[in-house]
């Protein structure tokens, strides 16, 4: 039985949510994404990662204490604030999206993750693990993951909300969300993200990573192919169960890019919907470490084989993509759009992608972060970027911003500012 004051609340919530979806900005919006992918920008779009920074929405501000609920009204509080304040270009769909809930198995060892701590003892933003597979021979342990999900206890919950607010804002059901476990609250639903060292690195470490590749060249192919294969059985997992939908509108295609874009479903598209009509997100922020020929030899190929298996493909996070660009672009002819990071070298990423690629550039966040933000470093960073980027299509997303010490305008301001610096009006 759901209290009359959590209804009232996501209903209220719904309404606001609603009113936002149906006004005509956001299918302007829609219209910009989906001209920058494909191809065809007008302007680049804006969009600030809202939901990791701390107290942007606080918890004394929830009412609902139903934990299904509570994860509801904080995505709603968020995604309302930020559509408020912010002016990028967020968009409100005309419903409200969950995902479906899921039971992944471990790998057969236990990858623990450990919080780091703060020389007073308090736990901070950085973290590491336990690394379980110590040596070569150790990889024997891993074992092949099975998948399960919980349609019943799903439906339950979407009949639950649908009762509640079906009548104002429609509830839908499809993909995952494979950073977080909150039904309710899941931010990166509609992300196909392959991780392939993103885990070895969690199973050998930073050191395996690296003097296994000479000592131990072989462990590195298995646990590659190993890995490979479980994304490939995960994947098939979710297109068998038909779990999946297109991610095609303001789900993740890439991290923090919406998937707006002509090219999806392919012409002969009839249903149900496979892999090869969504985006896909590869990356490999761990091999940032190793040569591009290692690089070519070690990650790039399974990388490759599973972008296959996709429609179109969006490529890196954090890592400076400018010294293996040129073979990505090669081995992954259905690659669309490229992470462009602060340590990368913006103009020659530029020249690389021209007008045949999103140019999907990521500012530094610490920039932005903290008690005093750095506005001239603000200000010259996306004025490099301008520079760098005068014949590409372009996205700019702020990611891993975590603390703006409850200062929301700033948000605002640097909006406004990046708007001023590309001639938005």
């Amino acid at each position: 039985m759901v209290a009359k004051n959590e209804r009232k609340r996501i209903r209220e919530l719904a309404r606001k949510w609603m009113d936002f979806a149906e006004q005509p900005v956001m299918q302007e919006r829609k219209r910009l994404w989906k001209a920058v992918h494909d191809l065809n920008a007008e302007r680049p779009v804006i969009m600030i990662e809202t939901s990791p920074i701390e107290q942007y929405v606080s918890q004394k501000e929830l009412v609902c204490s139903d934990a299904f609920l509570r994860g509801v009204e904080l995505n709603m509080l968020d995604n309302l604030r930020h559509t408020e304040e912010v002016g990028d270009d967020i968009v409100l769909e005309p419903y409200y999206r969950l995902s479906w809930k899921l039971d992944l198995s471990d790998y057969g060892v236990p990858v623990e993750m450990k919080p780091a701590t703060t020389e007073k003892g308090e736990q901070s933003l950085g973290y590491s693990f336990n690394f379980p597979i110590k040596k070569p021979e150790q990889i024997s342990k891993l074992k092949k993951r099975s998948f399960k999900v919980y349609r019943e206890e799903t439906l339950q919950s979407k009949a639950m909300l649908e009762d509640i607010m079906g009548d104002i804002l429609p509830v839908r059901v499809a993909n995952y969300d494979p950073f977080s476990g909150t039904l309710g609250n899941n931010e990166w639903t509609g992300m196909f993200f392959f991780g392939l060292t993103w885990q070895v690195y969690r199973f050998i470490g930073n050191d395996g990573l690296l003097y296994w590749l000479y000592d131990a060249p072989d462990t590195i192919h298995w646990l590659m192919e190993y890995m490979y294969e479980d994304r490939m059985s995960f994947f098939a997992f979710l297109e068998n169960e038909k779990l999946i939908e297109m991610n095609t509108d303001n789900q993740m295609a890439g991290p923090r890019s919406y998937g707006y874009v002509s090219d999806l479903p392919a012409q002969d598209y009839e249903g149900p919907v496979k892999l090869k009509n969504l985006w896909g997100w590869a990356e490999s922020q761990e091999a940032t470490i190793i040569s591009p020929s290692m690089y070519a030899e070690f990650v790039l190929p399974y990388l490759a084989r599973l972008s296959k298996q996709f429609g179109l493909v969006y490529y890196g996070c954090c890592e400076p993509v400018d010294d293996r660009l040129e073979l990505i672009m090669k081995e992954i002819p259905n690659l669309r759009s490229v992470s462009v990071s602060g340590w990368a070298d913006f103009h020659h990423i530029g020249e690389m992608l021209g007008n045949k690629y999103v140019y999907s550039r990521k500012p530094t966040p610490s920039y932005m972060s903290g008690a005093q933000p750095d506005w001239e470093l603000m200000e010259e960073d996306m004025k490099k970027t301008y520079e760098a980027t005068r014949n590409c299509n372009v996205e700019i997303l702020v990611r891993d911003l975590y603390t703006i010490n409850g200062d929301r305008p700033r948000l605002r301001k640097w909006v406004d500012m990046t708007k001023a610096i590309f001639g938005i009006a």
